[in-house]
């Protein structure tokens, strides 16, 4: 009996000794952070479905009724243009830009969900990409649409099957590289009112530009400013698509604009982020 309960209890002990030394939990891959995070980004995108409503009904008003309205007078001062081809990257820019899960970070931030996520093991980058991979789902979703209008419409690619794929990317790339700005505002006040109306920064990127006219068209100081409005090239790169094929400096200074914007917008995002998490 004596020799039963302590070989029972050396068992008990070597199980125990056995246990504490395997990892109780294995480290999670940058990879699983990002799936997870970008995971529930993404099906809170479907769960939304007024997010959609204006951000598809916007650029297609804006399409529709340029066309009504100015097709007929820009091509009898520009002969040889496709003024159908010149709007739709307008359209897709009005589509991508703006489109972010800020307001549903802030929402996080608000509630909590945010704070409990950065006393998790959970890499902070992974934070904003993961997000970022909703956003990118959610641009295409837009921009398919519009895309799918402008071709029932009459505009052809020079480039092809191909160049409209390249295309919905290219403006779904500018659409990510805006998104650092609702981002940080989100980040840094955690206001829903200031993650709305961050849509208002994009204004003087989207009228200040070549919007309406071609660049040679423009005068004065109008001109001086689409000279360094970076939304000036990403029309010209998507424009170049449309109607010149493979034009790769068009499409490569377009490509740089992006770059610099990127830049600019998530180096505020992370900084807000680090001061979001200093606070914690």
């Amino acid at each position: 009996m004596t020799e039963t309960v302590s070989t029972t209890a050396g068992a008990r002990a070597d199980g125990l000794a056995g246990s504490a030394e395997e990892p109780l939990a294995r480290k999670a891959t940058i990879i699983h952070d990002l799936a997870t995070i970008a995971k529930r980004a993404c099906r809170s995108v479907f769960r939304e479905p007024e997010f959609f409503i204006p951000a598809i009904i916007v650029p297609v008003f804006f399409f529709v009724v340029n066309i009504g309205a100015l097709q007929d007078v820009a091509e009898a001062g520009a002969p040889g243009l496709d003024f159908k081809a010149f709007q739709l990257p307008v359209a897709i820019i009005f589509a991508v830009t703006g489109v972010s899960r800020a307001s549903s970070l802030v929402i996080d931030i608000q509630g909590g969900y945010f704070d409990r996520l950065l006393l998790t093991p959970v890499r902070r980058p992974t934070l904003l990409l993961g997000l970022m991979a909703a956003d990118l789902m959610a641009v295409m979703m837009l921009a398919i649409p519009v895309t799918t209008l402008g071709l029932i419409l009459g505009v052809s690619f020079a480039t092809g099957p191909i160049g409209i794929i390249v295309f919905l990317f290219y403006g779904a790339l500018w659409g990510l590289a805006f998104a650092g700005f609702p981002y940080a505002i989100a980040l840094k006040t955690g206001n829903p009112a200031a993650v709305n109306s961050s849509f208002i920064l994009f204004f003087p990127f989207a009228f200040l530009t070549t919007s309406f006219l071609p660049k040679e068209a423009l005068t004065g100081w109008l001109a001086t400013i689409a000279t360094y409005n970076p939304v000036t090239y990403v029309l010209g790169g998507l424009r170049s698509l449309i109607t010149e094929g493979w034009a790769w400096g068009e499409l490569g200074k377009g490509l740089l604009a992006i770059l610099a914007v990127t830049v600019v917008s998530f180096g505020l995002a992370s900084a807000a982020m680090r001061g979001r998490i200093s606070q914690n």
